[in-house]
Parts: C-alpha cells; sequence; structure tokens
C-alpha cells in the first residue's frame, strides 16, 4: 500500500472533521511561548523578562503534562481536556491582563506558568486515540497505526511552523496582544470541540477493576526515549535562540518566527514519507540512524554567518528531526502498556518542552558571550548526544519493543 492510500484508510476511520479539528487545537501550545516572549518583552522593554515568562511557561507545561496524561488515562480524555482548554484560555486571558497592568513582570511570568500547566498537548493526546480508533474499524493493523504516528508528528511540526508563523504575522499587522488573544480563543474552541469528539470516548484499557490502572510506566526503555525527545527539545530551544540572535543582529527581528518555521517545512515532509518505509527496518535502528543524521545535518550551522546562510541550512536540518520524534513516540506507545499510553505520550511530550527550555537558556548564554554561533554549536552538542543515547540504548530498546503489549484487546467506551 503506497503511503497515499495509508494516509487515505487511515483518515476514513475518522472523517476528515476530526483530523482538522485536532490540527487546529495543537496551535495555541504552538503560538503560546513565542507569543508570550514577544507580549512581556514589549511591554516591559526587557528581552530578558520575555525570555523568562516563556520559560515559565514552557516549564510548568512539561511539567503538568504527564500528570494531565495520567488523569486522561484513568478518567477519560473528555473531562480532562475540555477543563485544560477552557482553565488554559482563561490563564493566557491572565497573562494578558498582567503584561499591561503596572505589576512587576514576575506577576506576568507567574500568569504565564499558570497558563502553561493547563495548557493541553493534544498531539499526544489524538496519538493515544488511533489505535482504539484502528481495532474499532475491526482492523487491527500495526502498520495502519505507525502511519497515525507517522501523521501525527508531521501534525505537530505543521502547528510548530503555523504557529510561530501565525505569531509573526499578527505582531505585524497588529500587536502581541492580538496574538495571544487569538490563540485562547481557538484554546477555548477547538480544544473543546477536540474534546468532546466521540474519539475522545475510546479509551484502550487492559484492566479497569475498581477503577485501577495497571501496568508499569516507568522502564528503562522509556527513561531512555524520554532522554531522546529531551535531547530534540534542547535542538529546538538552541535553534530558535541562535536564529532569534542572527536575526536581530541583521536587523530583522521580526524574522525569527518565520525562519525558525523552516525547520519545520522539511520535517513535515519528511515526516509524512516515514509511511513509505520498510516494516523490516526495526524502530530502535531507525531512531539511531536519524539520530546520526541529526547531528551530520547541524554541523553546517557553525559556518552559518548571514540570513539568507541560514534558510538551506534549516530546511535540510529539518528532514531529520520529524523522524526522529515519530520514532521515539512509536516506540514508546508500543512498549507501555495500553491503560498507560496517554501518561507515556505526555511525558514524552514533558521531555521535549523541558529540554526548549534548557537548550534555549543554555543557548542565550552563550550567545551573550559569542553570538549566534556559539548557541548553535548547543544544537550541535545535542545531536551528539543523541547518537551517543540511541546508540547505548539500542539493545534496551530492541528487547521492549518485542513485548506483546499491544495484542488485539476489548476497546472500553469511555467519558
Amino acid at each position: 500500500m503506497s503511503p497515499l492510500e495509508s494516509y487515505r484508510s487511515l483518515f476514513g476511520l475518522t472523517g476528515p472533521a476530526y483530523v482538522l479539528v485536532a490540527f487546529i487545537a495543537r496551535l495555541p501550545l504552538a503560538m503560546s511561548q513565542l507569543g508570550t516572549l514577544l507580549l512581556v518583552a514589549g511591554t516591559t522593554g526587557s528581552y530578558g523578562a520575555g525570555g523568562a515568562s516563556a520559560g515559565a511557561l514552557a516549564i510548568a507545561n512539561a511539567v503538568g503534562a504527564p500528570v494531565w496524561g495520567g488523569l486522561a488515562d484513568r478518567f477519560g480524555q473528555r473531562r480532562v481536556l475540555a477543563t485544560q482548554s477552557l482553565v488554559g484560555a482563561a490563564g493566557l486571558c491572565l497573562l494578558l491582563l498582567a503584561a499591561h497592568s503596572a505589576l512587576p513582570w514576575a506577576w506576568s511570568a507567574a500568569a504565564a506558568a499558570a497558563a502553561g500547566l493547563f495548557l493541553p498537548q493534544v498531539g499526544p493526546m489524538a496519538r493515544v486515540r488511533w489505535r482504539p480508533i484502528v481495532e474499532r474499524a475491526g482492523r487491527h493493523r500495526p502498520r495502519l497505526v505507525e502511519t497515525a504516528f507517522s501523521y501525527e508528528g508531521a501534525a505537530d511540526e505543521a502547528s510548530f511552523v503555523l504557529g510561530p508563523a501565525l505569531i509573526g504575522v499578527a505582531v505585524s499587522l497588529a500587536s502581541p496582544t492580538v496574538a495571544l488573544g487569538a490563540a485562547a480563543v481557538v484554546l477555548a474552541s477547538f480544544g473543546t470541540w477536540f474534546a468532546l469528539h466521540d474519539t475522545a470516548r475510546l479509551t484502550h484499557v487492559v484492566s479497569r477493576r475498581m477503577g485501577h490502572i495497571g501496568g508499569r510506566l516507568f522502564t528503562g526503555a522509556l527513561v531512555l526515549l524520554c532522554v531522546s525527545q529531551f535531547v530534540i527539545g534542547t535542538v529546538f530551544g538552541s535553534v530558535q535562540t541562535g536564529t532569534s540572535v542572527l536575526a536581530t543582529v541583521a536587523g530583522r527581528p521580526g524574522l525569527t518566527g518565520y525562519f525558525h518555521a523552516l525547520l519545520g517545512i522539511g520535517s513535515v515532509v519528511a515526516g509524512l514519507g516515514m509511511a513509505a518505509l520498510p516494516t523490516r527496518w526495526s524502530l530502535p535502528s531507525r531512531l539511531q540512524w536519524f539520530a546520526v543524521a541529526l547531528l551530520l545535518l547541524s554541523l553546517p550551522l557553525l559556518a552559518v554567518d548571514s540570513l539568507g546562510a541560514l534558510v538551506p541550512v534549516l530546511l535540510v536540518l529539518g528532514v531529520s528531526i520529524a523522524p526522529y520524534m515519530i520514532t521515539t513516540f512509536t516506540i514508546g506507545e508500543r512498549i507501555t502498556p495500553p491503560s498507560r499510553t496517554g501518561a507515556a505520550m505526555t511525558l514524552l511530550a514533558a521531555a521535549t518542552g523541558l529540554g526548549y527550555a534548557l537548550g534555549a537558556a543554555v543557548a542565550g548564554r552563550l550567545a551573550d558571550w559569542g553570538g549566534h554561533t556559539p548557541a548553535y554549536a548547543v544544537t550541535v552538542v545535542a545531536g551528539l548526544v543523541a547518537v551517543t543515547v540511541t546508540l547505548a540504548g539500542r539493545p534496551v530498546l530492541r528487547r521492549a519493543s518485542r513485548a506483546p503489549l499491544h495484542a488485539p484487546t476489548r476497546t472500553v467506551v469511555s467519558g
């Protein structure tokens, strides 16, 4: 079956409306970090305050994501995601009020953290739904589930292309306030729509006896995958920081969001192409080679000295990112007991967020000392760490991925 036929078969299980809603619902998270940075920096005149507020949002989201994922495993996605969407939208509105008040910027950082704590991780929650969607249709086909994960990885990347671009457009036409206000409206509407969609009622459960959520979550394999995602988050944070510095020096700081989006374009294309990879190529082996590609394709960043030279480098570097992330999440779903999948997916997403915060912070410090090149050096080091981790952890991941955790099981409907 060709990739196009695979995607057509996959989307036929839910209809195009669900696919569209699930994509739009993840945009507020993609918009919030850069929007917060520009909002607070604009109202305070300090990029340090803006960066600290954006970092507070990212860290709070990373800390809260696994907790919400575990609650969704236990109580169902509907009530958990609906709560997150509505309260998260209110948190973004609170951030707008704090930023435009006479209060010290620390209050804006606190409001950003509160918003980040509730912002839903739509991508990981959408991943959780695909296996029961496939099995509900009477099609226990691991290949179709892999296709779903390829799509979700590409959709996540596309959202992080479109999100910063939307912020850039809104800031150019109006202001960061309008940009974040729009994110709050989208979250309250489409986030709630995603939460209440019929697919949210499908939960893949091994045992619900006495409300117990069974199965071990933290294993050596999952820890390795979290480290892998932490590394890719570091790549995102360091690339965005280095690009921001380069654009500022060139007198075009407003282009930062657009240039960072270039990283996602190649990533989306490569992610969609993952459905064509042969099944005989094992997932642990894929992860290792994608890590090697990440390292090699990041090296040209050290030679970049202009925005024009940066364009092809970011486009090509992106080709390694979505395949790396898709493989990580696919292994994570495969090695986790079905009753803990939500917690596992959000844990991997949280590791990415923490990596972003560290990468941005370290790259920012180095950029203050030596400009964009030391910031991009953090990206290269992250690629080296990715190769080391995936090479050392390959035997562990190979053993874990052989465990038959996802044989066909009864799908239980839960709110």
